[in-house]
Formats: structure tokens, C-alpha cells, sequence
């Protein structure tokens, strides 16, 4: 087993664990006094594990720490009992049988010494992360104070990761698990908060959030090291990580810093998926972002291990980025739209809910719900709409193309009954202009009077644009080009 948890990727999934069984209170009261007067060395858990934590339901539940090489551990949790041996290196781990969802349970982990946590529940857990948009806070967001006042939901509860830089893969972090009050819930993460509101009202479970993220930071940084290293395109990333690490040992612009503070501490802790609010920062590096992010979720299944669990991601708001090509955040929108086709992922388009002179849009409720949509019927299979409208083909007809599209769900619809905006056409010359769209059944059809040969369209491809294109279910669609034509950020490494 030391050989196991000698890999930060592996150790805490691989090692052992013992068999699973009843446990009468009883025996367990007289097993930890016999262990506790035999052995002097105390058993640790991370801090991850704690009083009002929340354990995923309907799989088997990790639970890792150290004690004194060759010391016994036994974890009891809901007459779910299972035992570990610590290894060479003073680690274990056990995974106790699934645990049907409810509470308040209590965690009692003995060895040498017995720790016992508190109001334990079982149900949903998912980790919410990314840079500013996800750290913005229930205190800043619209209607604040009403948001607050209600925020009376004890079944829903969040770990506050505390931020931290690391240059190897940690082991632990700082952090304490919150139950939602209004005297707790002002630090929350907006839309972590948002999103776990909408699915424990609608699947009447508890839900737990754990709270990893940090404002204006870089993909790469929550990506690990050995991820990177995989693809030839990311070495730029590489020697900036090398150029940078020793100039500023604190700084979170670093390659893979924040996986190692702020990720591989709290895996392979049973969560159901992962939400995700970044990419502002990437902006610049657009193209890049088409395989750094696809990279980025590969990395943290592979690290969970526990398959290709959800990862839902917020498509970035308009907002006009002063000082660059305003192509840069529409290459984004398309890398965060390609990425769906990474298996179990989702997005939520946010076009028509953001703030072109703020990149904090202010409502974040609309976010978290476009989030647990996603969650709610592809994770959990209910009957809601999910997306919006997303590109799915073009045919020119004439001196007009048709676009069709998938997710129209009840048809395509104009948001405030204007004509459609923000499309543009171009011929061969590549020069798009303004065009006319209009609605015809499941399809828009796109033309301008000065192309009358046209062969591409875009739509919303500026980084402010806010057009009203959404379908039925008022959702709004993504921003799309249909041409393949050299990329504005291609080059940029």
C-alpha cells in the first residue's frame, strides 16, 4: 500500500480497504477504550471531513487520513463500519458502504484515539470552482439583503476551501464546513449557493458544495502539472510556470499552483460533479483554451476517479474587454461551446443575463439556476429544458442561409419581440456585414441586400454583444460562427 501512496494522483483512491459490516454501539464503545489504552499516537483526518459535513449518497464513501504505521482504523458512520491499516507512510484509507441520504448522522473514526463528527448528512455533494464570477459572494449579488434574509436552508451547506498556493501537490488544506443561515450564508459563493438551492428544492435532499476558487486566475493553474506536461501546446504554460516560480513563490498565476493547494487536498472526497465559472482570464489565449480546458476536466476525473462524472460550466457573460480584439471573448464563447463535446458535460449561456461595463454581472440567481438545470436532467434525469438553442448546421439557399439548430425545445423565439440582432454575413471576400434574421420554423435565415453570395454567418461575435435569439423555454442561445476561417487568437501561447 506505501507504494500506492507514494502518487498524489493515486493514493487516496487505491489503497486498501477493509471489509464492511454491522457494528453494534456496544462493541464499538468497547473496541475504542481497548485501542485507545493500548496505543498512544492519535489518528488525523483532512479537514475536509468535518462537524456538518454533507457525504455523497448511493456510492461507496471515501474517508482517508494517518495514524501510526501498522495502527488500525475503523470508521463507523450509520452502522456503516470499515477498516484500515496505515501504511509505511502512516496513510489509510477505508470506503464505507452507501449510506441512503438523510441526517444528522455522526462520523466516529477510532485508532489510538476517537474523533467524532457531528451532524453529519448524506446527499448531493458537488465542488464549485473558476476565478471571480464563482468567489462572488451572496453579499454582492442583486437583492442582496432579501437573498440573505431568506437564506434559512440548514439542508444545504458549504465547505469554504480557504486559498492557498502550492508548487507539489498538498495533502491537506485549510477550510470548515458552514450550514446555510442567514448569519453564515453572505460568504457563500453566489452561484455554488444558487445552484444548491435549486437542487435541494427540487430533489429534497441535503446538498454540500465545496467552495475552491480564487478571482482572476488561470485555467492552467487548476490544472496538475502531469496533465500539462502530456500536450506539446501547452509548453509556453510550462515555461512560464518555470520563469515564475521562483520570482513570486506566493502568486496563484501559476501553473497548476491551485490544483496543488486547492484540488488534490480534498480527492477523492465522494462528490456527484463539479460546476465551473472561468475563462476571463484566458481570454487572450482563446484558441489555447479549446484544448486547455477539454485537458483541465479530463485531469480532475482522472485524479477523482470516479469516471466521467457532470462537469457544468458557466459560458462567460458579455462584457467589453478594454485593450483587446473584441474577437478575443466570441473564440472563448466558441472553445466553451466545443468543449460540450466532452462527454457529461453542460453550459450555461448567460448573453442575455450579463453587464457589458461590468464583468461581475450582478445576477448570479440566474446563473445557478441555469447550472442545476443542466444537473437536473442530465444527472438526474428531470423532464426540464436545459439549454438553449446551439448551432447545429448552415445550408445556403440562394442569396440567404438557413441555420439550424439543436435544443429549440418548443421553438425559436425573439427575447423582447424585436428582430433578431447581432448576426452578421460574409461572401467569399470575408468581409461580414449586418444582416436581417428572421424565425422560420426551427431555422433562422440570414441575409443582407450586400451579399448576395453569401457563404458564412456569425452571430454575437463581439465580446459585447447581448442578442435576444433564445427558444421556448427562454433560454438564450450561444454565440456561433459557421466558417472555420483563422482565428484571432490562434497564435497565442
Amino acid at each position: 500500500m506505501s507504494d500506492c501512496f507514494s502518487s498524489p494522483r493515486c493514493d487516496r483512491r487505491s489503497a486498501g480497504v477493509g471489509r464492511i459490516v454491522g457494528f453494534p454501539s456496544a462493541m464499538w464503545l468497547l473496541w475504542c477504550a481497548l485501542c485507545v489504552s493500548a496505543v498512544s499516537a492519535d489518528v488525523r483526518l483532512p479537514k475536509i471531513f468535518g462537524d456538518s459535513m454533507v457525504l455523497q449518497q448511493q456510492t461507496a464513501i471515501p474517508v482517508w487520513g494517518w495514524a501510526d504505521q501498522g495502527e488500525q482504523v475503523r470508521v463507523r458512520v450509520a452502522e456503516r463500519l470499515a477498516t484500515a491499516t496505515a501504511d509505511a507512510d502512516g496513510r489509510w484509507m477505508v470506503r464505507l458502504e452507501s449510506i441512503p441520504a438523510g441526517g444528522p448522522y455522526t462520523m466516529e473514526v477510532a485508532a489510538g484515539n476517537q474523533i467524532t463528527f457531528q451532524d453529519v448528512h448524506v446527499g448531493e455533494v458537488w465542488v464549485c470552482s473558476g476565478q471571480s464570477n464563482m468567489q462572488w459572494s451572496v453579499a454582492q449579488v442583486q437583492n442582496a439583503e432579501q437573498e440573505i434574509a431568506a437564506a434559512d436552508h440548514p439542508q444545504i451547506r458549504m465547505f469554504m476551501l480557504s486559498r492557498a498556493t502550492a508548487d507539489e501537490p498538498k495533502d491537506d488544506c485549510q477550510g470548515d464546513w458552514r450550514v446555510c443561515r442567514p448569519a453564515t450564508v453572505s460568504d457563500f459563493s453566489a452561484v455554488g449557493y444558487f445552484f444548491a438551492r435549486e437542487l435541494q428544492q427540487q430533489l429534497n435532499v441535503p446538498v454540500g458544495m465545496i467552495n475552491t476558487c480564487w478571482g482572476g486566475t488561470l485555467c492552467e493553474a487548476w490544472t496538475s502539472l502531469e496533465a500539462l506536461q502530456q500536450d506539446p501546446d501547452f509548453q509556453p504554460i510550462l515555461d512560464r510556470r518555470t520563469a515564475n516560480m521562483e520570482k513570486d513563490k506566493q502568486t496563484p498565476h501559476v501553473a497548476s499552483r491551485l490544483y496543488n493547494a486547492m484540488i488534490a487536498p480534498i480527492v477523492p472526497y465522494g462528490i456527484r460533479g463539479a460546476i465551473w465559472y472561468q475563462g476571463e482570464s484566458n481570454v487572450r489565449r482563446a484558441f489555447q483554451y479549446r484544448s486547455l480546458f477539454p485537458t483541465m476536466i479530463r485531469d480532475w476525473r482522472a485524479a477523482w476517479g470516479q469516471g466521467d462524472f457532470p462537469f457544468l460550466y458557466v459560458q462567460l457573460a458579455p462584457f467589453r474587454y478594454n485593450g483587446q480584439d473584441q474577437r478575443n471573448c466570441a473564440e472563448l464563447w466558441e472553445a466553451q461551446l466545443q468543449t460540450l463535446d466532452v462527454p457529461h458535460t453542460g453550459m450555461a449561456v448567460t448573453m442575455d443575463i450579463g453587464n457589458v461595463r461590468d464583468i461581475h454581472p450582478k445576477n448570479k440567481q440566474e446563473v445557478g439556476r441555469r447550472l442545476a438545470l443542466w444537473a437536473l436532467s442530465g444527472t438526474y434525469a428531470k423532464d426540464v429544458v436545459a439549454s438553449g438553442p446551439l448551432y447545429k448546421s448552415m445550408r445556403v439557399d440562394g442569396d440567404q442561409i438557413r441555420i439550424a439548430f439543436d435544443d429549440v425545445d418548443g421553438g425559436l423565439a425573439s427575447r423582447d419581440g424585436q428582430p433578431l440582432s447581432e448576426f452578421t454575413i460574409a461572401g467569399e471576400d470575408r468581409q461580414f456585414v449586418p444582416a436581417t434574421a428572421k424565425i422560420d420554423g426551427d431555422e433562422v435565415v440570414v441575409r443582407s441586400e450586400a451579399v448576395r453570395a453569401p457563404v458564412a454567418v456569425r452571430f454575437a461575435w463581439y465580446d459585447a454583444a447581448q442578442p435576444n435569439l433564445m427558444n421556448a423555454a427562454g433560454l438564450p442561445a450561444s454565440p456561433f460562427r459557421t466558417d472555420d476561417w483563422p482565428a484571432a487568437t490562434a497564435d497565442a501561447r
